[in-house]
């Protein structure tokens, strides 16, 4: 998340506006690219929206695939969806996407030397003491983020926002590190999207989370046959 330092209306906390995000140089930045590339029952969608949603397809075949390349697509597709919900004051999903494109190159990293002797990381489960943890890591999450969102910025959705960030940010750890569960992650982090991207009204991007959902399905059954039959 981007703050203005140079000025704070909150007592205990120097430097950190209340309610008050940079956003206009953004969103201003991104206005040639913010146009619409075409109308579909009377819904814009924009060019912005249309090449991320290619990139983003492209993105989970790969990972359902296990192709390294899967990694620089979900780089740029992410760097595209900063701007598209930084644009809709969707601040949560926005500083997720900045995340995604940094710890994109870590997961690179990780699927081609992730071991102790520089060989690819193989696909596999957590263990059962891991479980717990790693979904108490995303509830934890989603109150303080929701909370940060609610105090210094203006959305409209914070906690709504917030669920998808936190649960992303392990979703996004599970993958790096070749877990199955990463899929049941994403099918939940899917699901919640696909309502929130309806109420701020960007439908393809709605329908890219509704393939996510059947593809994380599908994602899922191949990385627990891979395990089963390396």
């Amino acid at each position: 998340m981007i703050v203005d330092l140079s000025h704070s209306d909150t007592p205990g906390l120097p430097g950190l506006p209340r309610k008050n995000p940079p956003m206009d140089a953004i969103t201003t930045a991104l206005q040639p690219i913010l146009i619409p590339a075409f109308t579909l029952w009377e819904a814009p969608f924009t060019w912005l929206e249309l090449i991320a949603f290619v990139l983003s397809i492209a993105m989970v075949f790969a990972n359902m695939r296990v192709m390294p390349v899967a990694w620089p697509l979900a780089i740029v597709a992410s760097v595209l969806y900063f701007g598209l919900f930084w644009s809709g004051k969707l601040y949560g999903d926005a500083s997720l996407q900045i995340f995604f494109a940094v710890v994109g190159g870590w997961g690179w990293w990780q699927w081609l030397r992730g071991r102790d002797d520089g060989a690819p990381l193989v696909v596999r489960h957590l263990s059962a003491a891991q479980r717990l943890p790693v979904v108490a890591a995303g509830f934890v999450l989603w109150p303080a983020i929701g909370w940060f969102l609610d105090t210094y910025t203006d959305t409209d959705v914070p906690y709504w926002d917030a669920f998808p960030t936190a649960f992303s940010l392990v979703g996004q750890w599970l993958l790096g590190r070749k877990y199955v569960e990463n899929w049941l992650m994403w099918i939940v982090v899917n699901v919640v999207s696909v309502a929130l991207f309806a109420y701020k009204g960007y439908y393809l991007t709605v329908l890219l989370y509704a393939i996510f959902i059947v593809l994380s399905v599908v994602g899922w059954k191949a990385w627990r046959t891979q395990v089963s039959h390396p």
